[in-house]
C-alpha cells in the first residue's frame, strides 16, 4: 500500500491534470456500477420477495416504485462522499459539487416519499369500502406542499443559506402564491366539501350537461374529477365545478335498485266518450278489468239512486268513460307485470291537454337499473299500451304527416 500510495503521488506530482481527470472518471464509473447493482441485484430482490410474501402493502410499494426511486441514493451520496478524494480539484468545484448531491439527495428524498403517497392510496383503495371516499385528493395536496418545501430547501442548499431566509420570505410573496395556486386552494376545498357531504363517489353515474359529461366517475383527484361518458370518451371537470355549479347523480337509483320511468301516451281526445253497455259487458270480461268493472258499476248504481237524477238526462247522472276504464286497465296491467317494481310509487294520470292531445301518463319504476333491461321493458310496456288502445274506442295523437296530407286530398 505504501508503495501503490508513493506511484500515486509521484504520478500526481508528475501529471496533475491527467490524475484529476483519471479520478473523476472512476467516480462515474463507480457511481454507475454502484446504481446498477442498487436497482437491478438489490431493488429486483427486494421485489421477489414483496411478490412472495402475502402482504398487500409491500406489492403497493413496488408498484409505487418507492425502492426504485429510493436506489437513487446510493450514486448521490458516493458522489458526495467521492468528489472530496478527487486530488488537484479546485475547491469551488468540490463545494459545488457536494452542494449539487446535497440538492439531488433532497430531490430523490420528495421523489421517494411522493411514490409512498402513491403507494398508500393503492393500499386504501384496496378496501373496496374505501375507493367511495377517495384519499386521492388530500394526497395530491400533500405532495404539493412537499415539493414547495423541497424547492426551498434546494435553493437553500445550492445557495448555501438557511431555509428559514427563504421561509420569511414567504410572507411577502404570499398574496402572488395565492393567485398562483388559486386552483389548488378552491379544489381543495371543493374536496373537503365533496367527501364531508359524500357527493360523488368513484363509480357514479354522474350527469353534468354544461361540461357534456353524462357517465360513470372514474377518478376523483384534487384538482379533476374524471367521468368516463357512455360513448367512452372521457371528460374532466374541475373539481370545484362540483360546488359551484349543478349536477345530477344516479347514485340513489343504483342503490335503490329500479329505475323510473315517466313517459306519456297522447291520445285524441276527440276520442274520448262514454262507453255503451255492450261495450262494458266486454270490458267484464278482461281477467284485469274484472274488479274495476264491479266496482265500479255498484259505485255508480249508487250514484244514480240518488233523489233528482234523471237516468234519462245524461247530464244528470255518471257514467264509464273510454278513458278512465283504460286509465284503470294500464294500473291493473302494471300492478300485475313483472319487471315493474310494485314498492315505490306507480300513478297513471292525465295531465293538461294540449296542442299534442290529452297525454296519459306512466310514472312507475322498474325493478332493474341495467340500461339494456330497463330499456326493453319500457319498450315492451307501451307496445302493448299503443295497440291496446284502439280496445277502448280511443286513437293514439299525432301530427299529420306527408302521407295524412295525401290522403285528404284524394
Amino acid at each position: 500500500m505504501d508503495r501503490i500510495t508513493e506511484t500515486l503521488e509521484s504520478w500526481n506530482a508528475e501529471y496533475p491534470t491527467l490524475m484529476t481527470l483519471g479520478a473523476v472518471l472512476l467516480l462515474i464509473l463507480v457511481c454507475v456500477i454502484a446504481n446498477t447493482i442498487a436497482r437491478r441485484v438489490i431493488v429486483r430482490a427486494v421485489q421477489r420477495v414483496a411478490a412472495r410474501s402475502r402482504t398487500q402493502w409491500d406489492d403497493e410499494m413496488v408498484r409505487a416504485r418507492v425502492f426504485s426511486q429510493l436506489a437513487h441514493f446510493v450514486p448521490a451520496l458516493i458522489v458526495f462522499f467521492g468528489v472530496r478524494a478527487i486530488p488537484g480539484l479546485p475547491e469551488t468545484i468540490d463545494t459545488l459539487v457536494q452542494r449539487v448531491s446535497v440538492a439531488a439527495m433532497i430531490i430523490i428524498g420528495a421523489a421517494t416519499l411522493s411514490a409512498l403517497l402513491r403507494a398508500v392510496d393503492g393500499i386504501y383503495n384496496r378496501n373496496p369500502d374505501n375507493r367511495e371516499r377517495p384519499i386521492k385528493g388530500y394526497l395530491q395536496l400533500v405532495r404539493i406542499v412537499l415539493f414547495v418545501f423541497v424547492g426551498i430547501l434546494v435553493l437553500a442548499s445550492l445557495m448555501d443559506r438557511s431555509p428559514l431566509l427563504f421561509l420569511s420570505g414567504l410572507g411577502a410573496i404570499s398574496a402572488v402564491l395565492l393567485l398562483v395556486f388559486k386552483d389548488t386552494i378552491l379544489s381543495l376545498v371543493a374536496s373537503i366539501q365533496i367527501g364531508a357531504n359524500d357527493m360523488v363517489r368513484v363509480g357514479d353515474w354522474i350527469e353534468m350537461p354544461q361540461f357534456k359529461a353524462d357517465g360513470d366517475v372514474v377518478d376523483v383527484a384534487l384538482h379533476t374529477v374524471k367521468v368516463q361518458n357512455w360513448d367512452k370518451t372521457i371528460t374532466t371537470i374541475p373539481t370545484h365545478k362540483l360546488i359551484t355549479d349543478s349536477f345530477k347523480n344516479w347514485r340513489g337509483m343504483s342503490e335503490t335498485g329500479a329505475r323510473r320511468i315517466k313517459r306519456s301516451l297522447c291520445l285524441d281526445a276527440g276520442s274520448v266518450r262514454f262507453l255503451t253497455d255492450e261495450e262494458i259487458e266486454r270490458f267484464s270480461n278482461f281477467r284485469l278489468l274484472r274488479d274495476y268493472i264491479a266496482g265500479k258499476r255498484s259505485e255508480l248504481a249508487e250514484a244514480n239512486a240518488e233523489p233528482g237524477r234523471d237516468p234519462s238526462i245524461n247530464a244528470d247522472i255518471r257514467r264509464m268513460t273510454n278513458i278512465g276504464t283504460l286509465r284503470a286497465y294500464v294500473v291493473s296491467y302494471l300492478r300485475n307485470h313483472p319487471s315493474i317494481n310494485q314498492d315505490l310509487t306507480l300513478i297513471v294520470r292525465q295531465l293538461a291537454p294540449g296542442p299534442d292531445g290529452l297525454p296519459l301518463e306512466i310514472y312507475t319504476f322498474t325493478d332493474t337499473t341495467a340500461w339494456a333491461a330497463y330499456e326493453g321493458i319500457q319498450a315492451d310496456l307501451f307496445d302493448h299500451l299503443l295497440a291496446i288502445v284502439p280496445e277502448f274506442g280511443l286513437r293514439v295523437f299525432q301530427k299529420p304527416a306527408g302521407a295524412d296530407v295525401a290522403a285528404l286530398k284524394s
